[in-house]
């Protein structure tokens, strides 16, 4: 292992160590007492638990005082809005495509079809209650902000952090301390991004080690053709989808975005959050695509919140699934009817907790397939989901790259220099010099 060895690649490297000794536990140590107490529910466990602490411990802070900086990086606050608002068409135009991807293509292979229901398979599930749309828009206004940022819900600080960054701009000269303040307060929070990305390697191995140990490759075989499909459109929206658009409207070359996005798509894959990701899509995108941070730090975090292209995605190939299993029809309109509810899904459950499965009840009941058909998918549930969160944060990034592009704020010298926000696996501390 070279000494020389980038982050990116050490964290691979771990994750598949991760994934092979997870498996070899479940295959053959599954029964054993000492092993599932000591080392799956034990190191494995309290390691993941800590390192997802870790990632969540820095979002809220990071987003908030880049969220400052950019808001008054921008100067105008009508540029803010155009951003705003280019952002959230992009991210339901993905949404929109990917459903329409996962219809077709499921449609195509048929999942779900000659699959025999085990007995009481469906007995488990009871459908979560989805908010109304009207509920949605009004909770965007914290109606205590010390409350929004202690519960970390990321609509409610967007908003305040927002209308605070404009009474900022709008106070004047007088406001220029409090930037300052902003900027060296988010330099500090980007160093502990850099300190925690050493230990990640290890939080990642030790998530990985668990999440196989308990689910195995074995719960895969019976539900092979859900799976598969479902993993299929995720591969083909973030190499087909997002690359396209990614090429005619930002006008980047698309290989070296994606090396540069390893990173996070790995931190997304073993953490299955895109909040938590957030501190490593920010930093990726701004240090190593060269989005500004008057951009980034409203875009990636906007997207980690209402980008549901991957949720999306198994909404469509499980919607088709359950169909069939059950021997139900959709037709054309069915389909048309999916591909409408998933998409303003994607804006009214924003941000609330256990959103893929709402959304999913929520399409369900709204084209007649039994809700009950929930509990089929959920065994596999668990490793899809890290495959979505890992083209979630693909999206989210694509997206504030081309906004950046068309707000000129992406900075081309750096997307092209492939040593550009490069974490090296040493970290070296600043000396005093006497």
């Amino acid at each position: 292992m070279s000494e020389k060895m980038n982050m990116t690649t050490r964290i691979l490297v771990w994750m598949a160590a991760g994934l092979i000794l997870g498996s070899l536990i479940n295959a053959f140590m599954g029964q054993v007492s000492w092993v599932q107490e000591y080392l799956v529910s034990g190191l494995f466990h309290v390691v993941g638990a800590i390192f997802i602490s870790t990632l969540k411990m820095l979002v809220v802070p990071l987003v908030t005082f880049s969220l400052i900086c950019g808001v008054c990086g921008l100067g105008d606050i009508s540029k803010l809005g155009r951003v705003g608002l280019k952002s959230f068409l992009l991210f339901l135009m993905t949404t929109a495509l990917a459903i329409s991807l996962a219809m077709a293509v499921a449609s195509l292979i048929g999942p779900g079809q000659g699959f025999e229901m085990a007995e009481n398979a469906t007995s488990s599930f009871s459908a979560p209650e989805a908010p109304a749309l009207s509920q949605v828009i009004i909770n965007l206004v914290p109606t205590n902000p010390v409350a929004a940022y202690a519960d970390g819900n990321m609509l409610q600080i967007i908003f305040f952090t927002i209308i605070f960054g404009v009474c900022i701009l709008m106070i004047g000269e007088r406001g220029k301390s409090l930037i300052d303040l902003a900027e060296r307060l988010n330099e500090v929070m980007m160093q502990v991004v850099n300190i925690v990305m050493h230990i990640a390697p290890y939080g990642v191995f030790a998530l990985m080690a668990k999440t196989f140990s308990q689910q195995g490759l074995d719960l895969i075989i019976p539900m092979m053709s859900y799976f598969g499909a479902v993993a299929l459109v995720l591969v083909l929206h973030l190499t087909g989808t997002l690359m396209l658009l990614l090429k005619f409207l930002a006008k980047v070359d698309i290989f070296i975005f994606l090396k540069k996005m390893r990173a996070a798509q790995v931190f997304a894959f073993s953490t299955s959050s895109s909040n938590a990701t957030i501190p490593v899509t920010l930093t990726s995108v701004e240090k190593r695509i060269g989005v500004d941070n008057s951009t980034a730090s409203f875009v990636v975090p906007f997207g980690a919140t209402i980008n549901m292209d991957g949720t999306a995605i198994m909404q469509g190939v499980a919607t088709v699934f359950i169909a069939n299993v059950y021997g139900i029809e959709l037709g054309m309109m069915g389909y048309l009817t999916v591909v409408l509810m998933a998409v303003l899904a994607s804006i009214g459950t924003a941000g609330v907790p256990g959103v893929g499965l709402i959304m999913l009840a929520m399409v369900l009941n709204q084209v007649g397939l039994p809700v009950e058909g929930i509990a089929l998918i959920m065994g596999v549930d668990r490793l899809l989901d890290m495959m979505r969160t890992a083209v979630n944060v693909t999206g989210d990034a694509v997206v504030t790259t081309i906004v950046a592009r068309s707000e000129k704020t992406l900075n081309i010298d750096i997307f092209n220099d492939a040593s550009a926000g490069v974490i090296d696996a040493d970290i070296h501390l600043p000396h005093n010099k006497g």
